[in-house]
């Protein structure tokens, strides 16, 4: 019995696992009263909410603390105050029930959650608010084949709703507006399997402040945005010979991109796989998930004091031992 925490940016998840199987997935998000994450806040709110959402998540789950064998913590990558926050809480508990904390990185965690949905060795596109990275594994851990050059997909729908005068999360508005809107021609910057979306961020804002429709402009983003996406993540897989794509982060939840990653699958006679929108946003269940693979292996510190925050820490710097 595994209990996950995840605490890396905006969400305070708690999941429950036992033998694969997904008991139960609780989460509650900070949401700033305007303007972006403040990091200090969100682990204010995480201190605020830990305690309530481990106990219902055990309730949820039915199951007593005394029968939980270890806590899988996401201690790496993210805002540094909200993953102090996590691991804090975390220790606290693992020292109450004589159980260790098994560190795992969020990144890994959201490829990890795919085999849920069906997908064994896929290229993942992982697009979160502060990641953007084209993974797949070879040679001993996952390797990032594409990345974004500036900023990550998520924080520049963020940036760019904002600008237009939409609260944060603005992703989903965005998908909304996009629904009756027509193309206008915006930057598209991609080298090799690498993005970059700066570039179409000013040009958005610039064209949004002349007056342009808010509608043609969040269509407009999507198509190419989500294109470049596309585009880079069936070169990885062109390259590295790998038939199935897996979808994982919370703009991952979005229906035009899913639609895009279909047809380009269907085209190349490849498999696609989206779980579902619970575990492609940030959640417990993942950390959950991937906590027990490696308690299994007894791949994890066996003292608590080990265990540290690694806000820095890539997706290629993890050696993947249980596969």
């Amino acid at each position: 019995m595994i209990v996950g925490i995840e605490c890396t940016a905006h969400t305070f998840g708690v999941g429950v696992v036992d033998n694969g199987k997904i008991l139960t997935n609780v989460k509650d998000m900070y949401v700033p009263k305007k303007g972006g994450i403040v990091p200090i806040e969100s682990a204010k709110h995480h201190k605020e909410v830990a305690e309530k959402l481990w106990w219902e998540a055990l309730e949820k789950a039915r199951i007593n603390e005394k029968k939980i064998d270890a806590i899988a913590l996401s201690n790496a990558p993210g805002l540094a105050p909200c993953l102090k926050a996590g691991m804090d809480f975390a220790k606290k508990k693992a020292m109450e029930l004589k159980v260790p904390i098994i560190p795992i990185n969020h990144c890994i965690a959201h490829l990890e959650i795919g085999r849920i949905s069906g997908a064994k060795d896929p290229v993942l596109l992982y697009a979160s608010g502060a990641n953007t990275q084209i993974i797949a594994y070879a040679s001993g851990k996952y390797r990032v084949f594409g990345e974004t050059l500036d900023i990550g997909i998520g924080n520049f729908i963020d940036k760019v709703a904002r600008h237009m005068g939409i609260p944060f999360p603005g992703g989903p508005k965005i998908e909304q507006l996009a629904k009756n809107g027509k193309y206008i021609e915006l930057p598209y910057s991609i080298k090799g399997m690498d993005v970059s979306f700066s570039g179409m961020q000013t040009k958005i804002q610039q064209l949004f402040d002349k007056g342009e429709k808010i509608e043609d402009l969040s269509f407009s983003l999507q198509e190419t945005a989500f294109a470049m996406l596309i585009e880079a993540a069936e070169r990885a897989m062109a390259h590295i010979n790998k038939n199935e794509l897996v979808l994982g982060g919370g703009v991952a939840c979005n229906s035009r991109l899913q639609e895009m990653a279909k047809i380009m699958c269907k085209e190349r006679e490849a498999k696609f796989f989206c779980p579902a929108k619970e575990f492609l946003v940030d959640n417990g269940a993942m950390i959950a998930f991937l906590g027990e693979i490696l308690f299994n292996k007894k791949n994890y510190p066996r003292n608590i004091n080990e265990v540290d925050i690694l806000p820095r820490e890539r997706t290629d710097e993890v050696y993947v031992s249980w596969r």
